[in-house]
């Protein structure tokens, strides 16, 4: 077995292609059609889109970007928090109101607005990573307006709109399964691009003491 056949067979374990309902038209260049009224996604184009949005996140951790994770599903709560436990990232994952991030170097006149503010993040991220689009179109569209790339999993009925708004889209049923594996793809992903990094100082700094001496 090759290492795609692998990694397609690991998405359809996760259930990753199963849609919870019909697609909207756009979304339909990622399906293979329906089946009891539900969407077919197909694997191989889910794992291009987990590539480019990989591909993309390593960049930025070579540019000492910084990231924003944005879930408001409890069922995934303990997925993402170990995941920013991980990647040793300070990150803010509750309920973010409207103009937040544009107002973020005034963030006192927020607290008595909503209680549930976590104000860990009081800088602009360079990317958001949303697990729940569909519960978080607030912050897409405030992500959008700042121009800040987007990394979010698309559900099959996301209207037009909301779907044009993010950057890096991933097809795929948001089950506990396929969030684990994308946030484990996340993290090694993240933590590569940290060791290489960390290897490269090293390595100036050898060469640096080679000079001096």
């Amino acid at each position: 077995m090759t290492i795609h056949s692998a990694v397609i067979q690991k998405l359809l374990s996760t259930n990753a292609h199963l849609g919870r309902r019909a697609a909207e038209n756009h979304f339909k260049i990622y399906t293979y059609g329906a089946r009891n009224g539900m969407t077919i996604i197909d694997s191989d184009k889910t794992l291009v889109c987990l590539r480019s949005a990989c591909n993309f996140i390593g960049n930025l951790v070579r540019e000492n970007g910084r990231f924003l994770f944005v879930n408001t599903n409890p069922l995934l709560d303990e997925i993402v928090e170990q995941t920013i436990k991980s990647i040793g990232c300070r990150n803010d994952n509750s309920w973010r109101l409207g103009g937040f991030m544009t107002n973020s170097l005034s963030p006192k006149k927020f607290r008595s607005r909503n209680k549930k503010l976590n104000l860990t993040s009081v800088y602009r991220p360079d990317c958001v990573v949303i697990f729940d689009t569909e519960r978080k179109s607030s912050v897409i569209l405030e992500a959008s307006r700042l121009h800040i790339p987007i990394v979010g999993l698309v559900d099959p009925s996301m209207p037009l709109e909301t779907y044009k708004k993010i950057t890096y889209p991933v097809p795929a049923n948001d089950s506990v399964q396929f969030v684990y594996l994308f946030c484990n793809m996340i993290t090694k992903t993240i933590q590569f691009e940290q060791k290489k990094l960390i290897a490269a100082k090293g390595k100036v700094s050898k060469e640096e003491e080679t000079k001096t001496k």
